[in-house]
């Protein structure tokens, strides 16, 4: 009698622990406001189902993070273009959640395969919480290799525009119609809008030379701003650039080309060699076997 009241009273007392842990977890869901995201990117679909969860995650966690460690994430958003897409604290919220659904995910198939290993799962929680950092750098690299690619273009079209007539406003409208798209296009609509709010154009430039942080933006942003501050011709400025852009985009093609095949050398060694001299030595090897001196 005594051990089935003692278990009826555990099972209520779990019960109504699970009932006050739901009652918490909607009170809590309850709080977290809506978000505006008009005038964000729209989410990759695997993202999109677990958002609910990222946002609440942010208010009632990551908000709450050091200023500076979300003002340094901030700034790797912004370079990466991620920011368009998520904020710092959401960013963190990721990498909690991350942190969170990868051990428990992995202790599943690690249990099904009766090889539970606590340390196992403590890595795995570490991944994933800095797989996001490792994704971003991925992001932020193939970014920088996409604004490498697409701004001797771009700049060719703003200098054809300013030698035609038009001032850099309308040069850069110009750019963004006939312009392939990507980042880069990104970027320069980012600045037409900053013009168009009223910004000065030496500030809007600079906003985006803040953003991508890269040398040949600096340098053409640079460029720009002198030209208007010297009354030095804007064309000429921008035609240098351009056929500076377009040698460095031309000295970068050779340089991976003349690294080809250095780069060749290990999967050579690996797998093209060793399969050549298998096919090779074969015949002899028969040959000897058949004539008894093997």
């Amino acid at each position: 009698m005594s051990d089935s009241f003692f278990a009826l009273l555990i099972g209520l007392m779990v019960g109504g622990a699970t009932l006050l842990a739901f009652h918490s977890i909607s009170t809590l869901k309850g709080e977290v406001p809506d978000e505006d995201r008009e005038y964000m990117d729209p989410l990759p679909p695997m993202l999109n189902m677990v958002w609910p969860l990222i946002i609440f995650i942010e208010f009632h966690l990551t908000y709450r993070f050091p200023p500076d460690w979300l003002e340094r994430t901030h700034k790797r958003l912004q370079e990466t273009g991620v920011g368009y897409l998520m904020s710092a604290e959401q960013f963190y919220a990721v990498r909690v959640f991350a942190a969170i659904v990868t051990p428990l995910v992995g202790g599943i198939l690690l249990a099904a395969v009766d090889s539970l290993d606590f340390l196992l799962i403590l890595l795995l929680a570490l991944g994933g919480f800095f797989f996001p950092l490792i994704w971003l750098g991925d992001v932020r690299a193939k970014r920088r290799k996409d604004v490498l690619k697409a701004l001797p273009v771009y700049l060719d079209f703003i200098t054809m525009a300013v030698e035609a007539g038009l001032n850099l406003n309308g040069a850069l409208n110009q750019a963004m119609d006939k312009g392939p798209p990507g980042p880069l296009r990104n970027e320069f609509y980012m600045v037409v809008r900053d013009l168009r709010a009223g910004v000065p154009r030496a500030d809007a430039l600079r906003r985006m030379e803040k953003r991508l942080d890269m040398e040949e933006i600096t340098s053409f942003v640079g460029s720009v701003i002198q030209a208007e501050k010297m009354g030095a011709r804007l064309g000429t400025a921008l035609r240098v650039q351009s056929i500076q852009r377009r040698t460095e985009r031309f000295q970068r093609a050779e340089k991976l080309a003349m690294e080809a095949p250095v780069k060749l050398i290990l999967p050579l060694i690996v797998f093209i060699f060793p399969v050549t001299f298998i096919v090779l030595a074969f015949p002899i090897a028969m040959k000897f076997m058949l004539e008894g001196m093997l």
